[in-house]
């Protein structure tokens, strides 16, 4: 390492991407610091994205037996009354579990972690700003921001975190309801549909497009859709959201040509934005797209300051915990092995 740098790499944030960047540098002998703005280390994908949406997926299956059901009927559940109190515990569990195992991966590799949000003051130095507003600045000879994204919260959604939600806030359910209106027919929107679907809870999916999951094989949505509406979900697609109003405690999505649809919850899926707004990224000479993802050299996931790099959901499609893992590991190696 560089005496003029407290460390060989810097990695803003702990989740897929940068976990195993931080790993991979470690491996190859480097001093890295991994700064996470959240009080335990996962990010996104362990505390409100893939890990927390399929030990939910998993949890409901089990518990309402579904799997079963061609066997013992439509009928047949494991669990009779299931609560929201019955999906924390599981996933609390999981959570745990994963936090566990990571905190342990980077004592092992004398990776060092400090909480705190970070900023860029030039392009090697970063102040970092604890919970209690304490500060502390270090630098590093190369930097890693995987930031990740959080959910896209149009200002007209009237959110609450109780009644209408967004994807991260869903598994924080307090309660189950009777019936769910998803707005988004994209991945997300329709991993959830099924899920609340599974627990006989009514769901309607509206999306603007006339069609889901866009990059997918036609014949599968086709047959994916068929299985849905055979299951009681209900599509209003091809509708324009104009509104959503709250009205008697329930949220109702008013459509384009002034068609309601009425639901005791609603969870808005507009997509993601990169986490990038609070990074001041023209200190270090880089600037974001409208939705605050980084332009990288796909081969060697170098932004346009070259010994700054981004990986994972913050760079965009395809937005897959397992291929932003891949990203870290290349872009780490890149940056120790050339030049």
């Amino acid at each position: 390492m560089s005496k003029a740098y407290d460390f060989d790499l810097i990695v803003i944030g702990s989740g897929p991407s940068g976990r195993r960047a931080a790993v991979q540098a470690a491996k190859l002998g480097r001093s890295v610091l991994v700064i996470e703005e959240q009080h335990r280390v996962g990010g996104v994908s362990v505390h409100e994205g893939t890990i927390p949406s399929k030990t939910l997926r998993e949890t409901v299956l089990n518990l309402t037996g579904w799997r079963e059901r061609g066997f013992y009927g439509q009928s047949y559940r494991v669990k009779s009354e299931i609560t929201a109190n019955d999906l924390r515990m599981r996933l609390s569990k999981t959570l745990d579990f994963e936090v566990d195992i990571l905190e342990h991966q980077f004592a092992r590799n004398t990776v060092r972690v400090q909480h705190g949000r970070g900023r860029f003051l030039d392009s090697h130095r970063i102040e970092i700003e604890a919970k209690d507003g304490a500060t502390s600045v270090v630098s590093g000879e190369k930097i890693l921001i995987a930031v990740g994204t959080r959910p896209h919260r149009p200002n007209d959604v009237p959110f609450d975190d109780k009644i209408i939600f967004d994807s991260d806030a869903i598994v924080h359910l307090d309660e189950l309801p009777r019936s769910l209106i998803v707005v988004g027919a994209g991945v997300i929107g329709i991993e959830y549909a099924t899920i609340f679907n599974a627990l006989d809870i009514r769901v309607t999916i509206i999306d603007a497009r006339e069609d889901i999951l866009g990059f997918i094989d036609r014949e599968v949505v086709a047959e994916l859709m068929h299985w849905l509406r055979d299951l009681g979900v209900h599509f209003r697609l091809g509708m324009k959201l104009e509104s959503i109003q709250m009205e008697a405690g329930q949220p109702v999505a008013i459509l384009e040509g002034g068609r309601r649809v009425r639901g005791d919850m609603l969870l808005y899926t507009g997509g993601r934005s990169g986490a990038t707004d609070t990074l001041n990224l023209s200190a270090c000479g880089l600037e974001a797209d409208a939705r605050g993802r980084l332009k990288v050299d796909p081969q060697t996931f170098q932004t346009d300051v070259p010994h700054i790099y981004a990986t994972g959901d913050v760079i965009g499609f395809p937005s897959l915990a397992s291929t932003s893992m891949e990203q870290g590991r290349l872009a780490a190696y890149h940056a120790f092995t050339h030049g």
